[in-house]
């Protein structure tokens, strides 16, 4: 009994432990799902190692859990997160494991109350644990930035060095960048190792960059300057690290900080000449603030007498290659002085001036040639015959200023009769065929990621239905395999919108119910929809079409699929299809056969044929095809504009508060087609209207009218006034697949490229140029009537004439000078004769003299000899004489004087 009676007793007490670690674990598990984070550090202290162990266990299947709640449950979620932030930290033993969990994406939180937390449950471990954790949670940009209390925390109980990482560096700042920035920075110990980071950063943290003057208890710069001269910090470390972070170059916004420390710093002239390749480098590459600033040094130095002529010569001639002409002008200027002080230099200075020949600014030309002719006397006859070679790069109007400097020595200028340089027409490029084998399929889909450019997202869809409809069960499998579990872990995600393909695996996979797809399915434009909304709404129709019909026979493949990379459809080959429809007794999907006659190039020399074999097929698709085939009457798109109004206060006529797109009513859109097409037809009310959509799907856009490139003009125009009113980019990227698609030339197509010219981005500008100059390769830009859109727009102000300068002078430097004189040539008299002087219409009138002299223009054009005759040398009246004077040229009529 005595035995029997102890041993009970044995196991009576080690039931009792378990039955109390047990309602411990609990205990724990209950405050995380009630989310009371500050309770979790106490309720961890009684547990041991398998009791965490346990717990964690049950901590990860509610995170899994928790995962799976859609956004009604959000705040209750997020209560839950932060205690299991705190609790896993506590329950992990592993650094690796813990700082993984640590770094959660879904865990985290801006809030360091949470990191203080985190640090209280980890008190008491190895100081090399703790390191290590510091260490793996500062490699993450991201976790280091929002997590930079607890890692600070870390570093301090474990006295590791302080991990000087991008993510770390930007949480530091954050943290200490108030008024009392100074100070803080001298007690911080990591302030020796931090800054040097900061200052090299490749993007530079928003508290370094505030635009704050020097006074105010906030400007990194001045607390940087101050510690150098303190000693904290040493100067040449931070002077090489400034010049170092200049050369490499980048934003504006990202080099502003290292230039304000070095101007600050105001470097000695020792300084200065140890670092002149550095200098000239800056001068040559470097944004323009950059660059201004080498050249003041260099200037400096060579005011002093201290700069190498050789230096001196290989900085002019990268400066001159540079477009911003005051930079250019300071370095002729700068030459110009050098070689005042000393006139031997010409011999290697003046070859560097004579890069400014080919400057595509005349002005500067002209006073390249002023300087290279008052020292040509100084130099040799091999350079000067160097000189009057390069002289060949001005322009027509300085070659009379050269032969009287060069005299025979310049030689005759006999270029020729002149001819238009124009890209080659592009040929139209077959769409290959789908991916042969699911293996194919899917490895298209993983590398090029599930949206992707138009004909790469036509045919992985194209490819999905068909391997789908041979072996649904095989294809699924393979995308289960390839893709991460998360990515399909939140099936309510697809039930907001559809994401490219995504939408259509997730039908395949079963994460759609069919009641969500028919949902989709009926959605149509409304009648106070934008054409945005239209545009998007036919690609989301096809997708949740497919969706819907994917694995099925209903679906054996899709008749939209573009046989042209163009996203038009030979007309024969969509005979072809749907004879193979017929033939397997399939009835064409309305979304996806309504699309492909969108697409089929109806003015295709095989176009007749084909809709005569279309109506032999005897089905209903077949006798539609045919009748599209031969229906005269395309989608028809008119552009308006409202009478200017906006913002009174600031006197701005927002562009897109004016467009109005308007569609003409086709009774056989809005009784044939499905209701996502029913826009097109004269559904949607012709009023303009604001979009405040994101521009999404903008790749997509144009292959919906290939066939119909006034329509997409016009659907374009909207989004595209959003980069002229405003500071939206790639609004342009449908523009070259509009310079190559089919259908008349109308005006929703030169507005478009008007819009394109002006807008904001010199990117977006120059796919404008790129289609402006592809339309007139083909033979289809109305060069005046782009001109006349043009006038109007600079004349009320939509358009920028410094923007439209930048483009029209880029397609004039491809060889196209005739086609932009002919645009200007039409958009000129309007400006010209503007009651309110026209802003930048200087530097108009220059692209247009070059265009003018090069092209050999000649004639008259209204305006343009009573702003010639005007008083003054401003740019203004400089180019419209020498525009006059090349109208002129060969025709003896004296430029007209005034006393």
């Amino acid at each position: 009994m005595g035995i029997g009676t102890e041993s009970g007793a044995a196991v009576s007490v080690k039931d009792g432990t378990r039955d109390a670690d047990g309602a411990a674990v609990e205990a724990l598990l209950d405050a995380v799902r009630a989310g009371r984070a500050h309770q979790v550090p106490k309720l961890l202290e009684p547990l041991d190692a398998a009791a965490r162990k346990k717990a964690l266990g049950k901590l990860k299947a509610l995170r899994s859990e928790v995962r799976a709640w859609d956004w009604k449950r959000w705040n209750e979620a997020a209560r839950i997160r932060r205690a299991l932030y705190v609790a896993g930290a506590g329950c992990h033993t592993g650094a690796a494991a813990t700082a993984t969990w640590l770094g959660g994406r879904d865990l985290m939180g801006w809030d360091p109350q949470y990191g203080v937390l985190v640090l209280s449950v980890l008190e008491g471990r190895d100081p090399a644990w703790m390191a290590d954790v510091a260490e793996r949670l500062a490699k993450r940009q991201a976790v280091a930035e929002s997590s930079y209390e607890l890692i600070h925390g870390l570093v301090v109980r474990s006295g590791c060095p302080v991990p000087a990482t991008d993510g770390y560096v930007l949480g530091w700042t954050r943290k200490i960048t108030d008024g009392k920035l100074l100070e803080r920075l001298r007690e911080d110990p990591q302030t020796p190792v931090l800054v040097p980071h900061a200052l090299a950063m490749g993007e530079t943290p928003d508290r370094l960059a505030w635009s704050v003057g020097p006074e105010a208890p906030t400007h990194w710069p001045t607390a940087i300057t101050t510690l150098v001269a303190d000693g904290v910090l040493g100067r040449a470390g931070v002077v090489d690290l400034c010049v170092s972070r200049l050369l490499r170059g980048g934003r504006v916004r990202d080099l502003r900080f290292p230039l304000e420390v070095l101007r600050l710093l105001a470097p000695t002239g020792e300084e200065l000449r140890e670092r002149v390749p550095d200098w000239v480098g800056m001068a040559a590459d470097a944004p323009s603030p950059v660059a201004g600033y080498a050249q003041e040094v260099l200037a400096g130095l060579a005011a002093a007498g201290t700069l190498p002529v050789g230096a001196l010569a290989e900085m002019t001639g990268a400066v001159l290659f540079r477009t911003e002409k005051k930079l250019v002008r300071a370095q002729l200027t700068l030459v110009g002085k050098a070689l005042a002080r000393e006139r031997g230099a010409a011999g290697e200075l003046l070859p560097a001036v004579a890069e400014a020949f080919g400057h595509e600014d005349t002005g500067v030309q002209e006073r390249a040639l002023k300087l290279v002719g008052k020292y040509l006397s100084a130099v040799d006859a091999e350079v000067r015959g160097e000189l009057a070679e390069a002289a060949g790069l001005l322009g027509p109007a300085h070659r009379q200023a050269a032969a009287e400097v060069f005299g025979d020595a310049l030689g005759e200028a006999d270029p020729g009769p002149y001819e238009e340089i124009l890209p080659p027409v592009p040929a139209p490029e077959p769409v290959a065929p789908p991916a042969a084998t699911v293996a194919v399929l899917v490895e298209e889909l993983v590398a090029k990621g599930l949206m992707e450019e138009p004909v790469a997202f036509e045919r992985a869809l194209d490819g999905l239905v068909r391997h789908a409809h041979r072996d649904r069960a095989a294809v699924a499998e393979a995308v289960r395999e390839a893709f991460p579990k998360t990515t399909w872990s939140a099936p309510h995600h697809f039930t907001h919108y559809p994401y490219g393909i995504q939408v259509v695996l997730a039908a395949l996979l079963g994460l759609l119910e069919r009641s969500v797809i028919d949902v989709h399915r009926a959605e149509a434009p409304e009648r106070d929809s934008c054409v945005h909304e239209g545009l998007s709404g036919i690609l989301d129709a096809r997708l949740w079409e497919a969706a819907a019909l994917v694995g099925t026979d209903e679906l054996p493949f899709l008749l939209a699929t573009p046989t042209l990379h163009t996203g038009g459809i030979d007309p024969s080959v969509l005979v072809e299809r749907l004879r193979a429809y017929r033939d397997t007794g399939a009835e064409p999907a309305p979304v996806d056969f309504a699309q492909a006659l969108l697409r089929v190039l109806r003015g295709d020399p095989s176009a007749e044929r084909a809709a005569g074999e279309a109506a032999a097929l005897g089905t209903p698709a077949g006798l539609r095809l045919a009748a599209w085939l031969r229906d005269e009457d395309a989608l028809g798109a008119r552009v308006r504009f409202f009478p200017r109004g906006g913002d009174r206060a600031s006197g701005k006529w927002w562009l897109i508060d004016r467009i109005v797109v308007e569609f003409g009513e086709r009774a056989v859109v809005r009784e044939e087609f499905p209701a996502a097409f029913h826009w097109l037809g004269g559904a949607v009310r012709a009023t303009p209207r604001r979009c405040y959509h994101w521009i999404d799907h903008r790749v997509q856009w144009a292959p919906v009218f290939p066939a119909d490139r006034e329509v997409l003009a016009a659907c374009l125009l909207p989004a595209t006034a959003h980069s002229v009113d405003g500071d939206q980019r790639g609004t342009t990227e449908p523009l070259t697949a509009l310079a190559e698609a089919g259908g008349p030339v109308g005006r929703a197509v030169h507005l478009a490229l008007a819009f394109g010219l002006g807008c904001v981005d010199s990117d977006d500008r120059l796919r404008a140029v790129d289609a402006l100059l592809v339309l007139a390769s083909r033979g289809e830009l109305n060069a005046r009537s782009l001109g006349a859109e043009l006038a109007w727009l600079v004349a009320e102000g939509s358009l920028k004439p410094n923007r439209l300068t930048d483009a029209v002078r880029t397609a004039a430097a491809t060889g196209a000078y005739g086609t932009v004189w002919t645009v200007l040539e039409a958009m000129l008299p309007e400006l010209l004769g503007a009651e309110k002087p026209v802003r930048g219409l200087g530097e108009l009138l220059a692209v247009a003299a070059d265009c003018a002299e090069r092209c050999g223009a000649r004639g008259g054009l209204a305006g343009l000899e009573a702003v010639a005759s005007a008083r003054g040398s401003s740019q203004l009246v400089v180019q419209a004489k020498r525009l006059l004077n090349a109208l002129r040229q060969g025709a003896d009529q004296p430029l007209p004087e005034r006393a």
